[in-house]
């Protein structure tokens, strides 16, 4: 359970930073909201999932999940482009995170 609690905080990670986008330097109250009640929730449910986790664990895992969800939203909401090389870096990214949740 604490795994689903964790990838959950991951993607509020995603939720966060992108709605920060949006906020345009928090300039925009809605968004500006959006960011703060995304960045709370992430922080409650990675600290809920920490009572079980080890914190070595817990937060390579989140912000992994943060990074890569991040990526994604970036490239489908903002049109961002990557090369071939950070595609590389961003597919590493995503082992390393399996990797670290099958040998733990």
């Amino acid at each position: 359970m604490n795994w689903i609690t964790l990838i959950i905080a991951g993607l509020f990670e995603v939720v966060w930073a992108i709605s920060m986008k949006f906020s345009h330097g928090f300039t925009k109250l809605d968004w500006t909201i959006v960011t703060i009640v995304g960045m709370i929730i992430s922080f409650l449910l990675l600290a809920h999932a920490t009572k079980s986790l080890p914190i070595g664990i817990a937060y390579p895992v989140w912000t992994g999940i943060g990074a890569v969800g991040t990526v994604i939203a970036g490239i489908i909401l903002f049109g961002d482009k990557l090369s071939m090389l950070t595609w590389l870096f961003v597919i590493l990214l995503l082992v390393s995170i399996v990797g670290i949740k099958l040998t733990s």
